[in-house]
């Protein structure tokens, strides 16, 4: 009997060896909500493990798209926030010791995460909880007692906590019992799996030792690859280092960005980030690098927005660099040209498009840093700028005919005269 998923393969394979990957969306959106309840226990493990750098105890040979996996199994899945732990925070890959946050910080940086978290659960079949629920009720001598039955090389074993230590730097007590204070959110809720990142295996070992020593099954360990950031520099995808698709960024932003990768991430992203299987990522391969690009881009952004606003963000993304007409655009950002900023002030202080001044240059340097005149006809000439013209003032921007436009890497922002308003008003532009 053939299960929903193999039916799933079948009409998606299909069209790839068509070449026809615009269907190939959608087949992913049905993907993301399939039942995968008519899988065997057998199959159900392999596909958890294809996308899994580490499991224990080893049975055999994730992030949030495995957890979806697991609930669309039948399995039970609980979301768990580290709303008391993050007042420690997490120790690992660490140089030197994290500042405190406040419960107003925890409060903020938590404040929409399960919102964010919510396209990938049914929440009404998996938990969202906050482990303050039962740590704050934790007694000094039920913690000293758990702190009793652990070895402290069992923390010390931590080549991070070994650099630091060896290098003069600060390793504070919290951070050492972070591993067993985590722990403690296994033992409360049974739990059976544990998914986390790769960065995560040795608190998630803490939690196996804790939850046996508490006469407790030890949880599986199903650790994943970490993700490469999209800059392709090697360092992995992080909030801190910029190089991450937020889950709270608009449709276009998300888009974009993934369009930025170089080609050489696209394997695995498409495995860490869709819901394509191997044999089907392999077939992408033979396919146009661009083409699988924007495959790859609007299913992500289906997952997170939907499909219409994956499609209007990609129809959006084509317009401004396929077609690269900018008046076809509808939300590309305006600046005044009589303000006092210069080229490179328009993308960091007046729309914060780019993050910093030094950015703006390097972008400049390779050659990513325009100004285009557009005609109503949408012919374009378009002047290169250099890392010194990024300074320039732009009420000193050439003219040209048409509409002006600035485009640094894959961000355009509408330089707007008195002239041209009057000129778009007359048009009947909205």
């Amino acid at each position: 009997m053939t299960t929903r998923l193999e039916a799933s393969m079948q009409a998606l394979t299909t069209r790839i060896g068509a070449g026809d990957l615009e269907p190939i969306l959608e087949i992913l959106a049905e993907r993301r909500t399939l039942d995968l309840s008519d899988l065997s226990p057998a199959d159900q493990a392999d596909l958890i493990a294809r996308r899994t750098a580490t499991l224990l105890p080893p049975v055999g040979r994730l992030p949030m798209i495995l957890a979806s996996r697991f609930q669309r199994m039948g399995h039970h899945v609980v979301v768990i926030v580290g709303d008391l732990t993050a007042s420690i925070g997490d120790p690992s890959g660490r140089s030197a010791d994290r500042p405190a946050l406040s419960d107003a910080d925890i409060a903020r940086n938590l404040a929409t995460y399960r919102a964010q978290v919510t396209p990938f659960f049914d929440f009404e079949r998996a938990d969202f909880r906050f482990n303050r629920e039962w740590l704050a009720r934790i007694t000094l001598p039920e913690f000293l007692t758990t702190l009793a039955r652990l070895p402290v090389s069992a923390a010390l074993q931590r080549d991070d906590f070994r650099h630091r230590l060896d290098a003069g730097s600060g390793l504070s007590m919290a951070e050492l019992v972070y591993s067993v204070v985590m722990a403690l959110d296994s033992v409360e809720v049974r739990a059976d799996i544990e998914l986390g990142g790769l960065d995560q295996l040795l608190n998630m070992q803490m939690c196996r030792r804790v939850m046996e020593n508490a006469g407790q099954v030890p949880e599986i360990v199903v650790a994943t690859p970490l993700i490469e950031g999209t800059d392709g520099t090697g360092a992995k995808m992080s909030k801190s280092s910029g190089n991450y698709i937020g889950l709270a960024l608009a449709a276009n932003d998300a888009f974009g960005k993934l369009m930025s990768i170089p080609d050489r991430l696209l394997p695995g992203f498409l495995a860490a980030l869709t819901e394509l299987l191997d044999p089907e990522i392999e077939l992408l391969a033979a396919q146009h690098p661009m083409a699988v690009k924007r495959l790859l881009a609007a299913d992500v952004t289906a997952t997170i927005h939907g499909l219409d606003a994956a499609r209007a963000a990609r129809a959006s993304f084509a317009a401004q660099f396929s077609r690269r007409r900018f008046a076809d655009v509808t939300d590309v950002p305006t600046v005044d040209a009589a303000i006092p900023a210069s080229v490179a002030d328009v993308f960091v202080r007046v729309t914060g498009l780019v993050s910093s001044l030094n950015q703006v240059r390097r972008v400049a340097a390779g050659g990513g840093l325009r100004l285009v005149h557009e005609a109503g006809d949408g012919e374009q000439v378009t002047t290169r700028l250099s890392e010194t013209q990024a300074n320039l003032p732009i009420v000193e921007l050439p003219p040209g005919a048409g509409r002006t436009y600035l485009r640094c890497g894959r961000f355009v922002v509408e330089v707007v005269s008195d002239t041209s308003r009057q000129a778009d008003s007359g048009a009947g532009r909205g």
